[in-house]
């Protein structure tokens, strides 16, 4: 359904949403951008009969209601930011307001430190933590398919989790609907791409990820959650903090990201998507064996170990790829 409906959807799309390169951009000529129409509504569509019909107790469709209502409205948001660019403090009040649907409503018994901290702290630190990352998958979303190669592992994993029971069904039903979506969108996106995601499809999809490493997280299985979005969550907090190191607005449009600099220091864009997915699937067996293994030493280890390896991978991209043989 979602590859449907991009065919259907571009030149729609090439009317009224083209993608213009500048100075910051990462593409050559005028791109469509808009392609996260058909992921979310292909990945809802995909959903609302296991909604209706499926095996899931009342709570949980309620929840995966709220969180679908929270990614349309930021999805909306996100549309209207394509078209005729919102300020950025208004952008960041509607997105809070979304994360803030989701964190209150939509996983209300949800505990990760009961025994650490009062529920309105962890509340306050969960919202900041899913605006960030809202934000950090729409920065991430900068050339052809890096978001295919972060999200679609990601959430074929989490779905796996649904299955296994390490995830509740219905976030692992929402996973599955998710990365088939942008399995969906992946041939228009491929290098050089024919159609972007655009904000109305990386801040939703940013949301409904972020909820489903929430729910990950809640079930007792943190470190996996850190674990299996390590590289976009690395990349884009060390850029973060590098351009606040420097004074720069960081609202504004840059190309300061490990994996863009990586476009000027050799690497095709194939060669750096590749190199993330591959990541990601190593980020996803260390995930796994964190869950097998008991206590939190040996989730330590796990997690130390998807550091060093996405350390090296940042390295790499932040040095000529001449310096490497």
């Amino acid at each position: 359904m979602s590859a449907v409906l991009c065919v259907a959807l571009r030149p729609l799309l090439t009317r009224y949403a083209l993608a213009r390169p500048n100075a910051r951009s990462s593409h050559s000529i005028p791109t469509p951008q808009g392609g996260g129409i058909a992921v979310l509504a292909g990945a809802f569509l995909a959903l609302g009969p296991g909604l209706l019909l499926g095996p899931l107790p009342a709570g949980a469709q309620n929840d995966l209601l709220l969180v679908g209502a929270a990614a349309i409205l930021l999805a909306i948001v996100g549309a209207w930011d394509d078209i005729r660019p919102l300020p950025a403090s208004l952008r960041l009040v509607l997105q809070a307001a979304c994360v803030g649907l989701v964190v209150v409503y939509a996983a209300p018994g949800l505990r990760l430190f009961p025994g650490l901290m009062p529920l309105v702290l962890e509340r306050a630190l969960a919202l900041l933590a899913g605006i960030w990352f809202v934000n950090l998958v729409n920065f991430m979303d900068g050339i052809d398919w890096i978001t295919i190669a972060g999200i679609v592992p990601l959430t074929g994993a989490l779905a796996l989790a649904g299955q296994a029971g390490a995830l509740d069904l219905g976030s692992g039903w929402l996973a599955a609907a998710l990365c088939g979506g942008l399995i969906g969108f992946a041939p228009f996106n491929k290098p050089r791409a024919r159609l972007f995601l655009g904000d109305v499809g990386s801040l939703p999809i940013g949301l409904l990820t972020a909820y489903l490493l929430y729910r990950l997280a809640g079930s007792g299985a943190f470190a996996a959650a850190l674990i299996l979005p390590l590289y976009h969550l690395c990349d884009a907090t060390l850029t973060l903090l590098r351009r606040l190191a420097r004074g720069e607005k960081i609202w504004e449009a840059h190309r300061s990201h490990l994996y863009q600099q990586a476009t000027t220091n050799g690497f095709s864009v194939l060669g750096i998507v590749t190199r993330i997915a591959i990541l990601n699937l190593v980020l996803i067996a260390l995930a796994a064996l964190s869950l097998r293994i008991p206590g939190l030493w040996g989730q330590l280890a796990c997690l130390a170990v998807a550091l060093l390896l996405t350390a090296a991978l940042l390295r790499a991209f932040a040095r000529p790829k001449a310096t490497h043989g």
